[in-house]
């Protein structure tokens, strides 16, 4: 069955129409026997998390409140934050739901975020970077970092840096950030990722920034391997959530029926959070469905992909962040 499942896997790879739909993730939860999250119990563990009050996050969010987690969100909207967290405490009947305010582009409010998640929390168990959108007009951020990068890369990478002592403190401990495989088209290129307004085009800034943060999750898998925290980044699949109906609606209308729903592409950053098996066995990983995968597709962004661009990506990140010591 191993055989078949890995044949079949790799059928569904090609095909990228089948990997990333609902076909693939329903192929592929069959063949490899998913175990179920109903009898985990995530009680004593704190998971903070970033984009929790809509879509694949909301769903991500509903299954560690279910396991019994704490659950700390962090949201840019106080009011759809308190209505969220309020919701979930009833649906759930946990009562640890809580949230701070920030928006991820926001550093100077990153920095406060974390403040006060530090105080609440002496120690964290899974840090989740799954805020992101894809904007078509160019925007900046408070620090004047073009809004794709600095959300989706900067802030992020921030954040984590933040959090480090609580993280450390609750190891074994998990960094994971929810990329795209949007990021297949894009080569690594640090001078390109901000995009001046000139040549602007949202879903290349989008797919460059979910380039910089795979790439990123290696660097800070090899950084803090001693210190057992594990990094990892997922990408969903093709799933029909409220940013794809409201940024992409013509690939929503053609693609439909095939979209994964937002619990089946919440599936694997779930499972990469309170798995004790594969995902604490290595670091540095880019998951679908349950499975680790290459980082490139095209020969051109694995020429891109060199140690020099890699530190510079790091060094670039250190710069705009302003993390100083990590």
């Amino acid at each position: 069955m191993s055989f078949v499942a890995d044949r079949v896997d790799a059928a569904l790879e090609w095909s990228v129409v089948g990997s990333f739909t609902r076909v693939g993730s329903a192929l592929r939860r069959r063949l490899d026997h998913w175990a179920p999250f109903g009898e985990r119990r995530l009680a004593g563990r704190v998971v903070v998390m970033t984009g929790a009050t809509s879509g694949l996050g909301l769903e991500a969010a509903r299954s560690f409140a279910r396991m019994g987690a704490t659950l700390e969100i962090i949201a840019r909207n106080g009011a759809k934050a308190e209505a969220t967290c309020a919701a979930l405490r009833q649906e759930t009947g946990n009562p640890n739901v809580g949230f701070v305010v920030a928006d991820t582009g926001d550093l100077a409010g990153l920095r406060r975020a974390a403040s006060d998640l530090l105080h609440r929390h002496p120690a964290i168990h899974v840090l989740i970077h799954n805020a992101g959108a894809l904007d078509d007009v160019r925007q900046t951020s408070p620090e004047g970092i073009e809004l794709t990068v600095a959300s989706q890369v900067v802030g992020p990478f921030l954040l984590t840096g933040l959090l480090l002592p609580a993280l450390r403190r609750g190891a074994p401990a998990r960094v994971l950030w929810v990329s795209s495989g949007g990021m297949y088209s894009e080569p690594l290129s640090v001078d390109d990722l901000e995009m001046s307004a000139g040549d602007y085009n949202g879903t290349t800034a989008y797919a460059r920034a979910k380039r910089a943060q795979v790439t990123l999750v290696e660097l800070w898998a090899t950084r803090l391997a001693a210190d057992r925290i594990t990094v990892h980044a997922m990408h969903p699949g093709w799933a029909d959530t409220p940013g794809v109906a409201r940024s992409l609606p013509t690939f929503r209308r053609v693609v439909g029926p095939l979209l994964r729903t937002p619990e089946e592409g919440a599936d694997t950053l779930v499972w990469l959070a309170v798995d004790d098996g594969a995902p604490l066995a290595e670091s540095g990983r880019f998951w679908l469905d349950r499975r680790p995968r290459p980082l490139h597709r095209l020969r051109s962004t694995r020429r891109s992909d060199t140690p020099a661009e890699r530190e510079r990506l790091w060094n670039w990140a250190v710069e705009k962040s302003g993390l100083g010591v990590y």
